[in-house]
């Protein structure tokens, strides 16, 4: 078997849910159903500097991710897909597969727990962009989301948890789901309007 590497994916996560007000899991860890019973979500990610496996370097790549959960996040049984940015190699799709299906472990240890099936990682062009406070994720014919934060009482500041024992991040700010679109594997999901979530992350391990 080959060895773990030291790992670290550091950059920005987005994810839009099925929920139709920002979702509880943050907040209860899991322990309190999503508010639709299941929860359905697109995610993405833009890694950034610091991000590498072992001698690899990850960062610059984007990637997209598709989570299902059929009930309590903490019960398990998830299904989990992802689309690597077509402009990954064969070692950093390598790598990647192995931090996502939690094979690395350490921070996605808990995939190899909590996901039941672990349809593939698959090569697209992903595309994340920034704009402003607005966040987008594309995946041509696959994935076409917008998100934006909701603003707080204070002028030009959006509503953010802080000191979150979530294990995504610590800091999460709460958004919404401006266009929401996710069509794979017999799926087609519309969340606009509804839950969405921003968050800078620093996963490592093993």
């Amino acid at each position: 078997m080959a060895a773990i590497e030291p790992w670290k994916m550091k950059g920005e996560l987005i994810l839009s849910c099925s929920c139709t007000v920002f979702c509880p899991c943050v907040i209860s860890l899991g322990q309190h159903p999503p508010t639709e019973g299941h929860c359905q979500t697109w995610g993405g990610i833009m890694l950034t500097k610091g991000s590498n496996y072992g001698d690899i370097d990850l960062s610059g790549i984007n990637i997209a991710l598709m989570i299902e959960i059929p009930g309590l996040m903490s019960r398990g049984n998830w299904t989990v897909g992802a689309y690597i940015d077509q402009k990954a190699d064969a070692y950093q799709m390598r790598a990647l597969t192995k931090i996502l299906s939690g094979r690395a472990r350490g921070t996605t240890h808990l995939f190899s727990i909590l996901v039941g099936q672990f349809v593939g990682v698959f090569q697209e062009k992903v595309t994340y962009e920034i704009d402003g406070d607005i966040r987008r994720l594309k995946v041509p014919k696959l994935i076409d989301g917008e998100i934006e934060p909701i603003q707080g009482a204070k002028k030009g500041e959006p509503v953010v948890i802080n000191n979150s024992q979530y294990w995504i991040a610590d800091t999460i700010t709460v958004a919404q789901a401006n266009k929401s679109k996710f069509r794979a594997w017999g799926r087609n999901w519309d969340f606009k309007g509804r839950s969405a979530e921003l968050c800078q992350i620093d996963w490592s391990g093993p």
